[in-house]
């Protein structure tokens, strides 16, 4: 059999599984004597519970509430917080919290049940906007204060001095919208009972995450629970938290009743009743001397929902993203994560920083063409260095290869010459961006909470991969199978990564963060090195723990420091025109470029991109979410529309070797990066062929027609 080598792309792992349909996910999970289950969810978005009335109960058929968790256990969800509850009681926070769960063999008896239940409510005004949370009068939403989380970070001069002796002071609001996230499988766990131990089967990122998170509701040891990892279709963020929100009910209703109960969503309540991206609002204000920016204050505002959920962190990651790629001398910079009565927020492929990417890009871009210079130059000029100051004051550890990505990119589009010719309000236009992407969790989050470990067993001639690490679509169980087969100088096929189970494997963290090549890629690295050397000895296995790197320190007190140990970074082009009579735009060309330190496959990283670019165009363009009074309008894919392959022309991608010393050989994180920057890139092209400065995205056609209303146009 052949040798494994990095340089080479392979077949992924799972390729004929998933196409074949051998694959099982969690719906194909059968057991005997197994229930099904159906949630019964709020239909309001701020009130008090007088009163629950369900049809009678056919014989072996159940209604799980509060009131069935023990005494021992708690009606709480333990994510980052404890405040998420497993089910509503007394009072109600969203349209679609869990009230209550049925359970029962027949699933379209269970969705009369639910059909025919009344709930009553005495409902209250709701905060639903980030407005209607800072506007909030006579107390406060929830019951706490509007602000769930609150952060801020600054560096150079104070903002009053810089603002003082500015020649012009330029102010913008930018807001984007809720994204759903689409993936091709929807929510479900399956929960049974072995040995004496609660298992789950389960569409997730996180094994031990959902462990961790449900323990507390029977108030029972971690150890008492084994998470299954069953093969997952997709996830973006979504399955990061919010299978907890499955499982805590699960959980309770297989205590009570003690038999095997399946939950799954169909596509609608997917879309109506699961987490999303956080809306934002960002104001940006500016002080430019003599032509440059000489200092920036943000303040930031994420909707968080009605849980905190894990708004805290990505706030965090969207405050320190807000300067982009750019060295501006003196910054201030303040997040304040709101409660609202909406779905609760949480991860989506980003993480925070998308929305203030966008923003920045699009605040330069204006902030250029008062300067009467191309928004490329002004950016080109302050592109953040090696050694440069980041705005918690860490500094930058690697070269930044943004000239040549940006050289790249404008020569295989033709940018400067279309730029000039193109002009403002044609109908053609060309717009760029530039964005990075800090690689792993924020700040102290590896070494102090985290601490991850990884470890791979030899067997024969062969060796298995044992994480708590989760492929979801992304690649990662060919990506880690290649990097222990090229170590140890053995075939692909001599290496197993199987599905975690939390009773078998160590934690190794979350699937998240982009995380999982640059840090338990490098932890199975180490682990393939240390066994290359004992590979004689027999049957061993070697378990690595994660190695801070010294000499970068961070104060999460006050958020000074390096909040990431190195960063991908990204420059996308895009090339456009639009129909002036029906505001239909067509994309006439997409270029981008990346640094990720070392594509372990470039095959994978490819499709990443595409993926990616494409997901962050459908954020930008076309991706609509509505809330009205808590309630999402759009519920099935034929009102929330996603992109297509037939939407947008082939892409023209690069990939900069730029070699990381902390990752595996020399690879970063990138299924994050690829998503942050392509929206700006097209509004940037969009706002040049209608001559006109938008600030939200989406921007389908009717949000275009109001934007140039809005302009005089």
């Amino acid at each position: 059999m052949p040798l494994c080598s990095i340089d080479e792309d392979v077949r992924r792992v799972d390729a004929v599984e998933k196409a074949s349909g051998k694959a099982r996910y969690v719906s194909d999970y059968f057991f005997p004597g197994m229930l099904y289950a159906r949630m019964l969810r709020s239909s309001v978005a701020r009130g008090k519970i007088k009163k629950i009335t369900t049809p009678k109960l056919p014989y072996g058929y159940y209604f799980i509430t509060s009131k069935d968790i023990p005494e021992g256990g708690r009606n709480a969800l333990h994510m980052i917080s404890e405040d998420w509850r497993c089910f509503a009681e007394d009072s109600v926070r969203y349209v679609g919290e869990t009230i209550g769960l049925f359970v029962g063999p027949e699933r379209s008896v269970l969705e009369s049940l639910e059909r025919n239940t009344k709930v009553e409510y005495e409902e209250e005004v709701p905060a639903i906007t980030i407005d209607d949370a800072i506007m909030v009068k006579g107390g406060p939403i929830l019951e706490k204060d509007d602000v769930f989380c609150h952060l801020y970070c600054e560096k150079g001069e104070k903002m009053d001095k810089v603002f003082s002796e500015a020649d012009q002071i330029i102010e913008e609001t930018f807001e984007t919208g809720f994204q759903e996230h689409v993936h091709l499988e929807t929510n479900g766990a399956l929960v049974t009972k072995e040995d004496g131990k609660y298992v789950f089967y389960i569409s997730a990122q996180c094994p031990f995450y959902v462990r961790k998170s449900i323990a507390i509701v029977l108030g029972i040891k971690e150890d008492d629970i084994i998470i299954r990892q069953t093969t997952t279709g997709g996830a973006f963020g979504g399955k990061e938290h919010f299978p907890d929100v499955l499982a805590g009910p699960l959980l309770v209703a297989e205590s009570v009743i003690g038999r095997p109960i399946k939950l799954i969503f169909d596509r609608r309540e997917d879309t109506l009743f699961s987490v999303k991206r956080h809306p934002s609002k960002i104001i940006y204000k500016s002080a430019i001397k003599d032509g440059k920016i000489t200092g920036v204050k943000g303040d930031i505002y994420y909707n968080a929902g009605a849980y905190l959920s894990s708004s805290y962190v990505v706030l965090q990651r969207g405050v320190f993203h807000a300067n982009g790629v750019y060295d501006i001398p003196s910054t201030y910079l303040e997040g304040f994560g709101m409660a609202t009565n909406t779905f609760p927020s949480c991860a989506f492929r980003g993480f925070g920083a998308p929305q203030t990417l966008f923003a920045i890009e699009m605040h330069i871009s204006h902030i250029a063409r008062r300067l009467g210079v191309d928004p490329v130059e002004l950016k080109r000029s302050m592109f953040l260095k090696k050694g440069g100051e980041t705005v918690t004051n860490g500094h930058i550890v690697e070269e930044v290869m943004l000239d040549k990505m940006l050289d790249d990119i404008a020569s295989a589009s033709d940018y400067w010459r279309k730029s000039r010719e193109y002009g403002y309000g044609s109908g053609k236009g060309i717009g760029f961006s530039f964005y990075n992407h800090g690689g792993a969790f924020t700040g102290n989050g590896e070494q102090a909470i985290i601490k991850a470990h990884a470890r791979l067993r030899k067997i024969g001639n062969s060796v298995k991969i044992e994480v708590g690490s989760t492929e979801m679509g992304q690649g990662f169980q060919t990506a880690l199978r290649k990097i222990a087969a090229t170590v140890l100088e053995i075939p692909l096929s001599s290496v197993d990564y199987p599905n975690p189970d939390t009773s078998v494997v160590p934690d190794s963290g979350p699937t998240a963060a982009s995380r999982s090549t640059m840090i338990v890629g490098k932890l199975i690295e180490r682990c393939a090195l240390e066994m290359k050397e004992r590979w004689d000895e027999g049957d061993f296995s070697v378990e690595k723990e994660y190695e801070h790197p010294d000499g970068h320190p961070w104060d999460q007190a006050t958020f000074r420091g390096d909040a990431y140990l190195g960063y991908g970074w990204g420059a996308c082009c895009v090339e456009l025109e639009v129909d002036k009579r029906t505001n239909e735009v067509n994309v006439l060309g997409i270029w981008s470029s990346h640094d990720i330190g070392k594509a372990i496959d470039e095959k994978i990283v490819h499709g990443q991109i595409n993926g990616g670019i494409l997901q962050s165009l459908g954020y930008a363009s076309m991706e609509k979410l509505e809330n009205k009074g808590g309630h999402f309008r759009q519920e099935s894919l034929s009102e929330y529309v996603i992109p297509t392959s037939m939407d947008f022309p082939k892409q023209t991608y690069f990939i900069q070797d730029n070699p990381y010393e902390w990752g595996p050989f020399g690879a970063k994180g990138m299924g994050e990066l690829v998503f942050n920057g392509a929206d700006a890139a097209y509004v940037d092209a969009l706002e040049r062929a209608l001559g006109i400065e938008t600030f939200k995205i989406p921007l389908p056609a009717e949000d275009i027609e109001e934007a140039l209303k809005r302009n005089g146009r």
